[in-house]
């Protein structure tokens, strides 16, 4: 018996420093995806204000790209960061609800400002007449993708809480309707942050590639062809960049999702622990650091 009990404890601590190692390691990972997110879409500040008296549209998104990823940076991999080190939630509820809030609205307002980019982008490309007589209508687009973030955002404020998950200690966590609760709202998420702007980018994306290379057929078989190569290459210029952008985008969220929408609706079967799910999860976060530097390298 106390050679069993001996065994018993020998493994459970074994366990709790392999769970505390693997959280330090989440921690580091997460603190670095801070650091570099911070100071990338920082430096990406400086740039623009540097060059703001010759800011292109194109420029005006990217704008608001940073700052979603900064609402990214602050609100979703920060408080991830510091509960990996204090293993809890350590605030009251209202700063509960607000955190909860404003990780979506992050999540949101990235998606969102990517797929105002890409309809300007098509508008400019595919309809220039239509987009240069509504010149103000990217003001809109703009104003229209966070307020969509916000509003879309709500109902974190009533999902989460602050609870009691044990005796004198709390956390913050999300309370469903169940059976159905979280599965309607995790499937929720995934159409309106994903899916349904994967299917707006996709469409624009091929319309684009589709008039650019039936304008540089026409262009090529015209006289005078080499005063149109400028802006053709510049046109191409940016909209290589807004699909690298949507790819990087696409690759970093996928997994995510996938292992969400799983962890729903097939939660015995799901991929939810260990090391290949934290990867997952922190792959996402990544997306916020490579925005800044695929604006660079384009520019």
């Amino acid at each position: 018996m106390d050679s069993s009990s001996n065994g018993s404890q020998k493994a459970t601590d074994e366990d709790g420093d392999a769970y505390e190692r693997f959280a330090l390691i989440r921690a580091g990972i997460l603190g670095l995806v801070f650091v570099l997110a911070t100071c990338s879409n920082v430096f990406f500040l400086c740039t623009l204000w540097k060059k703001r008296k010759r800011n292109t549209r194109t420029q005006l998104f990217l704008l608001h790209l940073c700052l979603a990823d900064l609402v990214v940076a602050f609100f979703q991999v920060l408080p991830q960061f510091l509960m990996e080190i204090t293993h809890r939630f350590r605030g009251t509820d209202f700063l509960c609800r607000s955190v909860k809030y404003l990780q979506v609205v992050g999540m949101f307002a990235s998606t969102y400002m990517i797929v105002a980019m890409t309809i300007d982008r098509y508008h400019a490309v595919c309809k220039p007449m239509v987009s240069f007589l509504n010149g103000g209508r990217r003001y809109l687009s703009i104003g229209a993708a966070w307020l969509i973030s916000l509003a879309f955002s709500s109902p974190q404020i009533s999902i989460f809480s602050l609870q009691e998950v044990k005796e004198n200690q709390y956390d913050c966590w999300a309370t469903f309707i169940e059976p159905w609760g979280s599965r309607v709202y995790i499937t929720w998420i995934t159409l309106s942050v994903f899916a349904l702007p994967a299917v707006i980018v996709l469409y624009c994306q091929i319309r684009i590639c589709t008039t650019i290379y039936f304008n540089m057929k026409r262009k090529a078989l015209q006289a005078g062809r080499t005063g149109m190569k400028g802006v053709s290459n510049t046109m191409l210029k940016t909209v290589k960049m807004t699909f690298v952008i949507i790819m990087t985008y696409t690759v970093c969220w996928s997994p995510f999702f996938v292992v969400q929408l799983w962890s729903a609706w097939s939660p015995s079967s799901a991929p939810t622990q260990g090391p290949v799910f934290a990867i997952i999860m922190l792959l996402a976060s990544l997306n916020s650091c490579t925005n800044p530097w695929i604006y660079l390298y384009y520019s």
